[in-house]
């Protein structure tokens, strides 16, 4: 039975999806973080633990104090937090809260910036990360709905404050523009999802190979190849920025991003793998020469001793017999 992470927050969306697991007898245990911005913060962990010790429920609790708070550094230390107990715990899949609201309200938030397909239509029901997927199984239910649930069932949530400071962006597309907007065309939004989902299968492509953590595929053009490179970026838990893709472009697939994944390429593929410095013998040298391995990409290859499932087998006798290739 797969095992599963239930981000709560203690707010509607969160206190909703933990009562719809209940309901759905869907195995699950709870992580929370603590930013300690609000006078509620410390009340909504409370309220975490007394459901999870109602209900039999795991609770991991990271205390998060940012010097000065930022959407995207509180969203770096919460998926810092749910990976290093995805990973310690061996959970197969996090859940997530965000509904049909949260993916509108990120379709337009793309759509100011200038975006595609993939980035307007960016949260997936299911979606897969390196070493777990994430699962939002209220991707395509309105927040009217959530509600409606709470209500019906009676159950506490609190209301975050901060969501309705329009000095942030993301607050001032929800009220002035995403949540009028369903309200008077929810069924459409819905339907409009779900086409623009098929046709994102349709048109992005997701072939190909990997071994471990290495990803290589077939050089297309550039438009094809850097929305290929983004979606292994996305499963090796980086989410590229513009100026990281324009970086990858410009340095013709050859750069390593964050310092944590390397990107290069030979005239035919593009590799990525995480990014490891050793010292490499000649023999090794000579090769991934021969068969044509960008430098960046080696020495994971090397380290994780990948050569056999990479190479013939004349090659590999190479690194484990030591022979001259020119023997």
């Amino acid at each position: 039975m797969a095992k599963n992470l239930l981000a709560f927050s203690g707010g509607v969306d969160s206190s909703a999806l933990f009562f719809w697991l209940l309901e759905k007898n869907i195995p699950f245990d709870l992580a929370i973080v603590n930013y300690h911005t609000r006078q509620t913060s410390d009340e909504e962990v409370d309220y975490a633990k007394n459901l999870a010790k109602k209900y039999n429920k795991k609770i991991f609790i990271k205390d998060c104090k940012l010097k000065k708070f930022s959407e995207k550094k509180a969203r770096d230390c919460r998926y810092q937090f749910f990976e290093e107990i995805i990973k310690k715990y061996g959970y197969d899949t996090l859940i997530l809260a965000h509904q049909l609201n949260d993916r509108f309200e990120w379709f337009l938030m793309q759509l100011s910036k200038g975006a595609g397909l993939k980035e307007l239509i960016g949260m997936e029901k299911w979606e897969e990360r390196e070493f777990y997927k994430i699962y939002r199984p209220f991707y395509n239910v309105s927040r009217r709905e959530i509600i409606e649930f709470l209500h019906k069932y009676n159950i506490k949530y609190f209301v975050d404050e901060s969501n309705f400071d329009k000095k942030y962006k993301r607050n001032l597309i929800r009220h002035e523009f995403s949540d009028k907007f369903i309200e008077m065309f929810e069924e459409g939004v819905k339907r409009s999802f779900e086409f623009l989902e098929e046709d994102k299968k349709l048109l992005i492509d997701t072939n190909w190979k990997k071994i471990e953590k290495l990803y290589f595929f077939e050089k297309s053009i550039p438009e094809k190849d850097i929305k290929k490179i983004d979606l292994i970026l996305k499963r090796l838990g980086i989410l590229p920025t513009k100026a990281q893709k324009d970086e990858i472009l410009r340095t013709n697939f050859n750069c390593v991003i964050q310092g944590k994944i390397a990107i290069d390429s030979n005239d035919s593929k593009i590799y990525l793998s995480p990014y490891v410095k050793i010292p490499l013998t000649k023999n090794q040298k000579e090769l991934f020469r021969i068969n044509k391995i960008p430098p960046k990409i080696r020495g994971y290859i090397a380290k994780e001793k990948l050569c056999d499932m990479l190479f013939t087998e004349t090659y590999t006798d190479v690194l484990k017999n030591g022979k001259s290739l020119e023997s």
